[in-house]
Parts: structure tokens; sequence; C-alpha cells
């Protein structure tokens, strides 16, 4: 057993002729579960099916899409582990200068809109060949779309990209049932039965139990469309109670999604996690030094996936679903105890989560079998009387692992979902994680302060941060610790005007605490808070929501999260004057910043003798 073939020599060594699936990856090809790419080959290995990589083509050479030959039974495509646009660009839309998926950290080896790219270049050369996408971009580009880079309104991946299927969310149970209907014969436009699939049809009358969504037409020429049509979305994410929805385009095609494949069995969980992994990246990236993703994955262990916290910003909903699904205890040791045998493995397990690392059950029994509600969020605005609070497996897995041979510390670091931490009644599993989980430095993300934007966000009031905040100290009092909190935050998301910024930092101010990185909010796509910046509209509920676009106020608010950095004086000067709070700028302890002659002393520095003395005067009587 060794990794996928990736080459025509790998063909003749392993004397293969024609591969069932083509698999054409934005990723440099790493057969670690963590990686999309190597579960779907992996799975589809298992069955039986002859998987070969072609990792990151050159797109704008038409050969690079036939080093491998024509499959047998179709392409698949992923962009990667990320959205190929968010991997290139930050919310600046600025380049990133490195890209953590490619071999040596090097950037741009994949287009942009990579899904839609690959699919052209496979079109032009193979005209009547199935093409099957997948992984984070298809999956929530599946259905028309704002695409924040462009500033368009999209439409659904699978027409731009000229494929025939998508196979959306995690995929494991779809591709192989995609795989055994081509298999058996099926044509690719007659595969229209799967859940967990898109395809495209000229033909709806036999579709039953359907909801019509707005047209693309409709949504292009009214954005308020867009959001009645995610609000239907939104609530079609469950597998249980999921309709089947059919958008319509010109010329009358459409593009029919149908429900979710069901949650995984703790049992298919393990068997996923179980598959011959070779654990790391292709020998063939050692001369460039390795991928550098692979450093924050290599001792990483899996738990859980899906995640109840219907966090506004954050695409897991329409991703992996609401319904968590999680691995056994014996199938989580298995595979730290082959971790352990790793040559550089010093002893510590850098993570053991998943979306939220502490669910590791259904929020309630209901789930498995009726689904998540629809109207309805398990934590947002206050935790739901169904839901059971319960970290007790958790900890028991955490308690195998920290004693396992030649580990020293067992972290956690995919992050705590403070509210549920303090909705369980037993403080076991706080303590324990306090105690040995921590490393100096708790990150948890309460993303900003003020409940007018934590509304916006399906964040906990502040009320629930600052008692999470008192309870912490508390228990690291009792154990004798000096462990700090630190706090992710989130600048200009939807709802945020200049006032919320400032009352940001007023509480930044009065913590004494300061951020090093402050995350702008970022309009990826599929996102509740996406469609508000697009539409102006929360489509929850239909209301008006304010949306910062402009890039000066977007400085402004970051800058005030930051404000003790002499870089941002002039940017928090003008927003506190713009926002009416010169009260703000002066030498009592309440301001954030002095005025602006003694903004700084390398400005001091440079006045005449006389408005120095003239500055020592006020210090003194301020004395």
């Amino acid at each position: 057993m060794g990794f996928l073939p990736i080459s025509r020599e790998d063909m003749i060594r392993e004397g293969i002729e024609q591969f069932d699936f083509v698999y054409v990856i934005g990723d440099a090809y790493v057969d670690h579960p963590s990686f999309g790419h190597a579960i779907i080959s992996r799975i589809l290995e298992s069955h039986g099916y002859r998987v070969g990589i072609i990792s990151q083509p050159d797109w704008k050479d038409d050969e690079s899409i036939t080093i491998l030959g024509r499959p047998k039974l179709a392409f698949l495509i992923s962009a990667g582990n990320m959205d190929s646009m968010v991997n290139h660009y930050f919310v600046s839309k600025k380049h990133r200068p490195t890209d953590a998926y490619t071999p040596g950290g090097e950037a741009y080896k994949r287009p942009d809109h990579a899904t839609v790219v690959y699919g052209n270049l496979i079109r032009r050369t193979y005209k009547d060949v199935p093409i099957i996408i997948g992984g984070i971009e298809a999956s929530l580009r599946r259905m028309a779309h704002y695409d924040y880079w462009t500033d368009q309104f999209k439409r659904s991946v699978l027409l731009d990209s000229q494929a025939d299927i998508i196979s959306y969310g995690m995929g494991e149970k779809s591709i192989v049932e995609i795989a055994d209907a081509l298999a058996s014969g099926i044509a690719v436009k007659d595969i229209t039965f799967i859940p967990g699939t898109v395809y495209k049809t000229k033909d709806i009358s036999g579709i039953y139990d359907s909801v019509i969504l707005p047209t693309y037409e409709e949504m292009k020429a009214q954005p308020k469309r867009y959001a009645d049509s995610f609000a239907i979305q939104y609530q079609s994410t469950d597998p249980f109670t999921g309709k089947t929805l059919i958008e319509e385009y010109p010329h009358r095609v459409y593009v029919v999604q149908n429900p979710p494949q069901k949650p995984l069995t703790m049992d298919e969980m393990d068997a996923v996690y179980e598959l011959p992994y070779m654990r790391t990246y292709h020998p063939s990236y050692e001369e460039k030094g390795g991928v550098p993703a692979i450093s924050e994955i290599k001792f990483s262990l899996i738990s859980n996936r899906g995640c109840f916290g219907g966090c506004s910003f954050c695409a897991l909903t329409f991703h992996q679903g609401r319904t968590i699904q999680v691995r056994s205890h014996e199938s989580i040791i298995k595979e730290a105890e082959l971790m352990i045998q790793e040559p550089d493995f010093k002893g510590y397990i850098h993570d053991v989560g998943g979306p939220t690392a502490n669910f590791r059950h259904p929020s309630c029994e209901k789930q498995m079998t009726q689904g998540v509600c629809k109207n309805r969020q398990c934590l947002f605005p206050k935790p739901c009387p169904n839901m059971r609070a319960d970290h007790s497996d958790y900890l028991s897995l955490l308690r195998k692992l920290r004693v396992l041979p030649k580990v020293k510390k067992v972290f956690i670091r995919s992050g705590i979902r403070f509210d549920y931490l303090l909705a369980d009644k037993d403080d076991t599993f706080f303590k324990e994680l306090v105690e040995h989980h921590v490393s100096g430095q708790l990150k948890v993300a309460p993303e900003h302060i003020s409940d007018a934007v934590l509304s916006k966000m399906g964040k906990p009031e502040k009320a629930v941060y600052e008692q999470f905040i008192r309870k912490y100290r508390k228990i690291n009092e009792q154990l004798g610790k000096k462990q700090f909190l630190v706090p992710y935050l989130m600048s200009s998301h939807p709802g945020s005007t200049l006032k919320e910024a400032i009352e940001l930092a007023e509480y930044l101010r009065d913590l004494g605490y300061m951020p090093e990185q402050v995350q702008d909010f970022y309009p990826t796509p599929s996102t509740v808070s996406t469609v508000m910046y697009y539409t102006g509209i929360d489509p929850r509920n239909g209301k008006a929501v304010y949306v910062c676009k402009n890039p000066h106020e977007k400085a402004m608010q970051r800058a005030l999260i930051q404000y003790r950095n002499p870089n941002n004086y002039d940017l928090v000067y003008e927003a506190l004057v713009k926002a009416g709070r010169e009260d703000l700028i002066g030498f009592d302890k309440k301001c954030l910043i002095r005025p602006r002659k003694f903004k700084s002393t390398q400005a001091q520095g440079k006045l005449t003798g006389k408005k120095k003395k003239t500055i020592r005067n006020v210090h003194s009587r301020k004395k």
C-alpha cells in the first residue's frame, strides 16, 4: 500500500491501463484524512475503484489534464481544502504571498475560481466524459450565490464549470452512490436520485415534494429575492426535513438540489478515518520542503464533524450540517497510537476536536430521527431547553489520550464553545480543561461585545462571555494557575457601525487588552452574514441591516480595536470625531487617545524647547 498514482510512470509500474476516476485537485496531494481529496479517493479505492491524482495542473496548458489519460467513469474535481478565492486573497482583496496547501508554500499554483477553471479545462479536451465536482468551493457555490471578490451575483458553479453533478457536503456516501451508478451503466444525465447531490435538467415535471426558489434572473435583479431564497435553503440543510430545491435559469435550465445525505454513524465515521492513509504529503514534494499545511494537522485528531453553534458568518451549516457526528474513542486512540510512533512526535497532541471541539453528541435526542429544528437554533439567542449540555464523553476521551505512553500534553486548539460549556451544570470538564489542556492561553471567540452586533452574528450576549471570564479566572485561581484568555474579535460585521466599534474599543480599554490580530469580516459564499452584506437584509427575519462596505470606514473599525497602536492614531481620531465621541480624546483614564499634538513621544521629540516645557507643565498639573 502506498500513495495513489500521480503519473504515467506510476500507472506503468502498477499495471494500470485506465483509471475509473481521475481526480483533479487544487491542493498538493496530501494523503491525510484532514484533506478532503484523501478521504474521497481512499473511499473510492476501498470500494474497488482505481483513482489517479492530478494535483495543481497548469490551467494554461490543456495537456496538463491529459497526463493520466481518459478515465473510464468520470473526472472528479476539488478546488482544495479552502475556497480558492479565500486561499488567494486577504479580505482587502490583496493577494496572499504564500499558500500553505502548495509545496514549499508557493503562491498562485491554482487559478481563481479553481473549480470552474478546471471544469472548463477538462471539457475542452474530453467533451463527453462525466465531470463530478465537490469539496468546500463547489459545496458552498452549489446554487446561485454572491461572490465577494468580483462583487457579482453568480450562477451555480455547476453551470459555470460545465460539470454534470455536484457532490455537496462531506460527500463520502454520495460519491460512492455516484460511482456505483456510473459503473452500472446509468448515464450521468440520469443520475438525479442521490441525496447530497445537485444536478441540472430541462425537465422538472417528474420532481415531487420540491420547493421552487426564486429564479436566478429575479435574484440578480432584486437582491431581496436572494435573501428570500437563502432563507429557504438555510432551512433545507437537514437530511430529515430538507426538501428538493429547484432554481431556474434562462432558457429553462434548472439546477436541482437533492436533500443532504444522512449523517454518518459512528461506525461509518470510524471506517472513514481508518482507511490506509499515508498520513503525509507525496514524497515528490520533499525537494521543495514539503507542504506547510501538514504541520498544523499531523499531530491533531479529528473527533467530530458538524456544528449546531449556528454562527452567522460560518458556512458549516451549509457544508457539514448541524448534526454532530463522532468517531469512537477506540478509533481516535488507534490513530493517536499511530501518531505517537512518528519519529518527529515530541509528546504533544496539538488538538482533539473538529469544527467545535466540545461538541461530542447531538444537541438533543430527537435530531438523529427527526432532524434539527427549522426555525430555531440550539444555542442562539439562548440555549434551547431541550439541549443536552454534557462533556462527560469528551472528558473521558481526553483522559484516555493523556495517559498514552510518550504523550506529555493534549491541547485543544479547534475552539471551545463557551456558552455550551457554561450550560453544563457539571464543572468537571471545565476544571480539567484549565488544568490539563491549556498552554498559558485559551483561545475563545466572543467575536464582539455589542449585543446589537452579536445578535447579527448569532453569538451569545456579552453577559455570557463575561460570565465565562469570571468562571475561567476563578478556576485558574483555585488551581494556582495564571493563564489568560485570547479573544478572537471581528470588525465590520453587518450590524456594526462606528458606535458599536467604539463600544468594543472601550471594552478592550477597560480590560487592559489590545489584540495582536483583528479579523475584518470576510464575506465567503453561502453564509447568513454574506447574505446580509450583499443584500442589506437579515434573511432570518427580513429586516434591514447596516452594512459597512466603505474601505475607509472598515479601516476605522479595525483600527479602533487596536487603538493603542500608534500607526492607527489618525484613523482612531477620525472615527471618534465622526461618531461624536471627542470625549474619548484627552488625558482622562477613560480616553482612548490623547489630543493630536500629544499623540506620540516621537512627535514630541520634534517640538521646540518652549513647547516641550508647556507639555511638561500640563503633565505636572495633571499629577
